[in-house]
């Protein structure tokens, strides 16, 4: 289906059992800029190189996982349309009055037949990226940690994938970029969607437990970033799932690793650029192992299934 107003994936909001140690591990190992704190204690993250004010927001709570993924829309009218247009399809939506984020306009909220929650928004402020929007240098220099380009996208883990791949493909203008088929050849393990050029801006996985994160990904510019990344962590006692590796899915290249409370994220770099008239990449279930890790073509059991 063509792009339908989504331009990207705009935050997430995360869950942490310590905030401080939450914040130096954001802020120190993966570099991101703290941008904020809200009355509620809630506080605010983007990369150097992202122009809206907030990309990650963290709140300490008693259970780590994810509160919601957001996607930034095209304008107000794209805001209303989509939010019509999901109700229609069957799921309640509630409105987020500006400013109950940080320098966050209206918010349209619903939950996904996989127990997720996700947030549709328009307007955000612009605070740049330390660099001027006439003759600006090629980055802004000096910059600490592991420094990613942007906050790309997540996998998320629950039930009722097809009915998820449905509301994101027919309703909110998403398209299926790969598909992970389970032992009967055909239902979905995992589908991976886009609203952009990338290879996949979200994806699911098929798992009995609902609302369930499996991680949240940074963009890096180069293979040499994530080696780098890895390095830092390395550095930083960062507790490593798996990598520095490819994946068959999307031929990015990777690591994984866990933050201070548990949620993983990974450092993510590559993959093939896609668009909506491209046939979908179907992956039978023997070779699940080269898809996840196209290297050691075998899974990390901690992998499929430690979530939060």
């Amino acid at each position: 289906m063509a792009v339908n107003g989504i331009l990207r994936p705009g935050h997430v909001r995360l869950r942490v059992l310590d905030l401080d140690e939450a914040v130096k591990h954001y802020r120190d190992v993966l570099g991101l800029m703290e941008m904020g704190r809200d009355a509620q204690g809630r506080v605010y993250f983007k990369t150097v190189d992202e122009h809206d004010h907030n990309s990650l927001v963290l709140r300490e709570a008693d259970e780590a996982g994810m509160d919601a993924m957001a996607f930034k829309v095209a304008d107000k009218a794209t805001l209303d349309r989509l939010e019509a247009d999901i109700r229609a399809f069957g799921i309640t939506t509630e409105r987020i009055p500006a400013g109950e984020m940080l320098e966050t306009g209206e918010r349209v909220i619903f939950q996904a037949p996989t127990g997720h929650h996700f947030e549709l928004y328009a307007e955000k402020t612009d605070v740049g990226n330390g660099m001027p929007y006439t003759n600006p240098e090629v980055f802004v220099p000096n910059q600490p940690g592991i420094n990613p380009v942007r906050f790309d996208h997540c996998l998320l883990y629950g039930p009722n994938i097809t009915e998820v791949e449905k509301l994101f493909t027919e309703v909110l203008g998403f398209y299926t970029t790969e598909n992970v088929l389970m032992e009967d050849g055909n239902s979905n393990l995992a589908v991976f969607m886009s609203c952009s050029n990338k290879a996949h801006d979200i994806a699911f996985v098929m798992h009995g437990e609902p609302d369930k994160l499996h991680h949240v990904s940074f963009l890096l510019e180069s293979w040499e970033g994530v080696l780098k990344a890895a390095d830092i962590m390395s550095m930083n006692r960062v507790s490593i799932d798996i990598g520095p590796t490819r994946h068959g899915i999307t031929r990015g290249t990777t690591i994984y690793a866990f933050d201070p409370s548990g949620n993983r994220f990974e450092t993510f770099s590559g993959g093939y650029h896609a668009y909506p008239d491209q046939h979908p990449i179907t992956w039978t279930f023997d070779q699940v192992g080269p898809a996840i890790f196209y290297h050691d073509r075998q899974l990390n059991e901690r992998f499929l299934s430690v979530v939060s």
